[in-house]
């Protein structure tokens, strides 16, 4: 795991933390494509580490503080003249990963999300 349940601290529960960390971990190699599975966590600079690991915390808080609505097939809902749907401006999609701007700006720092040949 890059980041290990000890390391962790938030509002998880932790009969959930296991699976929220390593979901949470899916989808950060997901924005990478995988470059940090195929590298190795342990490869990275120490900086880069840093990143990962701030990287997969916020993004397990934000999949468990939005479980709802992320696991929900809706993509927007309306009631009675009151609508809900993710603000785009803090909220993306990359790959079918669903995460915040902020988790991704952390990864782009990593040079991990790279599109281009390289």
């Amino acid at each position: 795991m890059y980041l290990s349940p000890d390391e962790y601290i938030g509002e998880i529960p932790k009969d959930e933390l296991v699976q929220r960390l390593s979901d949470a971990e899916r989808a950060v190699d997901g924005l990478t494509f995988n470059r940090i599975v195929k590298q190795g966590f342990d490869n990275l600079t120490e900086f880069q580490q840093g990143l990962v690991k701030e990287a997969v915390k916020k993004q397990a808080d934000f999949a468990y503080n939005n479980a709802e609505l992320l696991e929900s097939p809706l993509s927007g809902y309306s009631i009675s003249g009151v609508s809900m749907s993710f603000d785009r401006s803090k909220v993306l999609t990359i790959g079918g990963v669903t995460t915040t701007n902020e988790v991704y700006g952390l990864l782009l720092q990593t040079g991990l999300c790279y599109r281009g040949i390289g």
